[in-house]
């Protein structure tokens, strides 16, 4: 789970990649693998997020994430630290 830490990193990069066009318009349902590669975080990261409830998904085949709910859960999280599941509190920048 160390690198849950990175999440709120991440999400910043997230906009980058957005823009670059990690999320197609006409794709509604990402896998966990394209999931990962989004949030720039290990496939295990995004089935921790998965099973804790945190980033809603769906079994089609395998597990999928709508873009809607990924989109969702950027926002919803940025500026948290995201470290411990269990324990989720606002990000604390240390220079």
């Amino acid at each position: 789970l160390y690198y849950l830490t990175y999440i709120v990193q991440m999400l910043y990069k997230i906009i980058k990649i957005k823009k670059e066009g990690c999320f197609m318009e006409d794709k509604m349902l990402y896998n966990v693998k394209e999931v990962s590669k989004c949030l720039g975080i290990n496939i295990h990261l995004v089935y921790a997020l998965i099973r804790k409830g945190l980033l809603p998904a769906l079994k089609l085949g395998s597990i999928k994430v709508r873009r809607a709910s990924l989109e969702s859960f950027i926002s919803k999280y940025e500026g948290m630290d995201l470290s411990d599941l269990d324990n989720i509190t606002e990000l604390k920048v240390i220079d």
